[in-house]
């Protein structure tokens, strides 16, 4: 009996171009900052730096923890005092990254007719964001944060993807067993693979649109 679906969503639910979304992430944050105090290219290192120790967390800390270590170890309290600004940026600069990211108006649909069953929706992107900046990439799609039982981000996970143990925290944190759960994700390495480890039926899915087909077709055949 399927409880719960778990959606990732860069390029799953919400189509962009990754190369450009992250260039032009890193730009506004570094328009942000520089007025601040934090030259642009240290900046962006230690972005990348925050992130990878993230996706190396070892799950006794949480991944907003570990990233937030990285950036006073660089820039020592300074960094803690400023994070105001940070989370002033996500709130009302992020947003400006729509433009890297393409409309899906298949998106509602998917996740309205998961709801229709009476099926948990999970959304599993890489918790390497503040919740803030999740839920501003899922208005991208016409998503709400309403939409969705539970969404990982830095702030509630201890481990990233590909690591198998993030998915298993999402199945003990929603009190779930693997053969409980379907998992639609885009990437081999990222999404299927790991969620396949740990028991997840996983489907891999990209930004055509007839890979929304599959997901309704999936979803429709699940017995509940």
């Amino acid at each position: 009996m399927i409880k719960a679906i778990l959606f990732d969503l860069d390029n799953t639910l919400l189509p962009m171009d990754e190369e450009k979304f992250t260039k032009g992430y890193f730009g506004l944050l570094a328009k942000k900052l520089l007025p601040f105090g934090y030259e642009s290219e240290t900046l962006i290192s230690t972005v990348w730096a925050g992130t990878k120790a993230m996706i190396k967390n070892d799950g006794t800390k949480t991944n907003e923890q570990v990233f937030w270590e990285v950036f006073e170890k660089q820039y020592g309290e300074k960094s803690i005092k400023d994070k105001k600004i940070f989370d002033e940026f996500y709130e009302k600069d992020f947003p400006q990254t729509k433009i890297y990211c393409q409309e899906n108006p298949h998106a509602k649909d998917i996740i309205e007719l998961v709801k229709s069953k009476n099926i948990k929706v999970i959304l599993s992107s890489n918790p390497v964001f503040p919740k803030v900046a999740m839920l501003t990439r899922l208005s991208y799609v016409g998503l709400r944060e309403s939409d969705f039982e539970y969404i990982t981000s830095y702030e509630n996970s201890c481990y990233c993807k590909p690591n198998p143990k993030y998915f298993e925290e999402i199945l003990q944190k929603n009190n779930l067993k693997p053969d409980e759960v379907v998992f639609f994700g885009n990437s081999q390495q990222e999404d299927i693979i790991p969620a396949s480890s740990c028991g997840i039926k996983a489907y891999l899915v990209d930004k055509n649109p007839l890979s929304y087909d599959v997901m309704k077709d999936v979803i429709n055949s699940l017995k509940i």
